[in-house]
């Protein structure tokens, strides 16, 4: 039984002088999606009204989004909440209750996202935050930004290799440590604006939303063997 000889060591040797580098890419890109969140409250004395008027609210949201339709490419209900709202005072008699359902909307069309965020506004106890800028995951500026990484990896071993005055004979490792963005609903460095609800006029010209470029980062790691440099 032969026993296995030694991997291969982590560092070079006089006859194959190893080098290691790391790429760097940065990019700004516009944005591929826009998200807004719409919140719909409803109040009543009483749960059923509370309810049903709960319930006419939405529907008139989600038509009115729906209506924008391959603009919009994806429209969630998150949360629903009816709370009861106490009267001053010892007892437990109900005041008023609150119902309130939590809207995600996610538009591809910019255009359509100024004038669907004003007409939203517009509606009685209807806010609507955002808009959130973001990249898909599948975007190819990430792949572009990766193959840059790797270009400039490769770029600056041949910088350190031709500074000794040799040149690079193979690649021996490439190690991708990440590509980062901005997360689609992180705060920070994504604008938020609320609107609330309550305009009058039905004629408000449409939002001017300007798209917020998106900041791609990727780099790798890259050991290379050269020839052997005259010293």
């Amino acid at each position: 039984m032969t026993t296995p000889g030694p991997g291969p060591l982590p560092y070079g040797t006089p006859d194959a002088p190893r080098i290691a580098v790391r790429g760097e890419a940065h990019l700004d890109v516009d944005p591929e999606i826009a998200r807004i969140g719409i919140t719909v409250t409803a109040r009543g004395r009483d749960r059923r009204t509370a309810l049903d008027d709960l319930t006419h609210r939405n529907t008139t949201v989600l038509d009115l989004v729906k209506s924008y339709g391959d603009a919009v490419e994806r429209l969630e209900t998150g949360a629903l909440s009816l709370t009861p709202h106490l009267a001053k005072g010892r007892g437990e008699r109900v005041r008023t209750y609150q119902g309130t359902v939590h809207l995600t909307a996610e538009l591809t069309d910019f255009t359509a996202l100024g004038e669907l965020t004003t007409r939203l506004a517009d509606l009685d106890l209807t806010r609507v935050d955002g808009p959130w800028w973001s990249l898909r995951p599948d975007s190819p500026a990430h792949r572009d930004a990766r193959r840059r990484a790797v270009h400039e990896a490769v770029q600056r071993a041949r910088e350190y290799a031709e500074a000794l005055g040799t040149t690079l004979a193979a690649l021996v490792e490439l190690a991708d440590t990440g590509a980062e963005t901005p997360q689609p609903y992180a705060p920070g460095p994504m604008r938020s604006v609320a609107y609330a609800a309550g305009a009058e006029d039905a004629s408000t010209a449409p939002l001017d939303l300007e798209p917020q470029r998106q900041h791609i980062y990727a780099t790798v790691n890259a050991r290379f063997t050269m020839n052997p440099p005259t010293l």
